[in-house]
């Protein structure tokens, strides 16, 4: 029996679409800076952030040599950027910024039909549900808040965060220490076959694959190790897996 239920988010439990490619994205990206008091041209502030982004993760790198999944958190990237412009950002500028950041990138997002009768329904069945996305805190917590499913979560762990995300082992295994969860009672739900179900598999959990426009391509079905596979993405259809088990 499952007791505790793993959810991606991204492509699993919310449909998002993003842009932090182009030009316009910049262009919006330089006012949010500029309303913390950092002055950027938007070639600027984009080569200054890939730059970054790159240092962290070779950092990050030199922190964990034996992960090959790592994250960073993007909040240490824009006060740097801050700090080239010569303004000290406090917590509540770096999130602001993050927040506006976020919103300029997204073309949309919502919650996935079904999502909210799901979480409600596995509540009524006694389940445990927890999140384990490879993502930026400063931006899920707030979105998960926006969309009203926040409070469904028995525990939450993010990327970010942590410094490593999935398909590495050890990231599930950080959530199964962190709540003290058994891995035979736990079941992984989320659409990406490498970084959720393989992921899972290697921590000894069973996972539920659900095919989203945006998963990455499967080419063959058996390529994906699960014990139940949706390939239609009705988000609908896990309820009934999860409590017929």
């Amino acid at each position: 029996m499952y007791n505790n239920i793993i959810f991606d988010l991204y492509g699993t439990l919310i449909d998002i679409r993003t842009d932090e490619y182009s030009i316009d994205f910049w262009r919006k990206a330089v006012q949010v800076f500029a309303m913390g008091g950092a002055s950027f041209s938007p070639g600027e502030l984009r080569t200054s952030y890939i730059k970054y982004v790159k240092r962290a993760y070779r950092r990050q790198k030199l922190t964990h040599l034996t992960y090959k999944y790592l994250d960073i958190d993007l909040l240490q990237v824009f006060r740097q950027l801050y700090k080239d412009k010569g303004v000290d950002a406090d917590e509540m500028l770096l999130r602001d910024t993050a927040h506006r950041f976020r919103e300029d990138s997204t073309q949309f997002i919502r919650l996935y039909d079904g999502v909210i009768e799901l979480l409600e329904g596995l509540r009524e069945a006694g389940k445990k549900i927890f999140l384990l996305s490879n993502a930026q805190e400063s931006f899920t917590i707030p979105e998960m808040d926006e969309l009203g499913i926040l409070g469904y979560f028995d525990g939450i762990m993010i990327s970010s965060e942590e410094g490593v995300c999935k398909p590495q082992r050890q990231f599930f295994e950080k959530l199964i220490e962190k709540y003290h969860l058994d891995p035979k009672e736990c079941l992984m739900v989320g659409n990406d076959k490498n970084s959720d179900m393989q992921g899972a598999k290697s921590a000894g959990i069973d996972g539920l694959y659900i095919h989203q426009e945006i998963s990455p391509e499967v080419k063959d079905e058996s390529e994906i190790h699960a014990r139940w596979k949706i390939m239609d993405g009705d988000v609908r259809k896990i309820l009934g897996y999860i409590t017929e088990a």
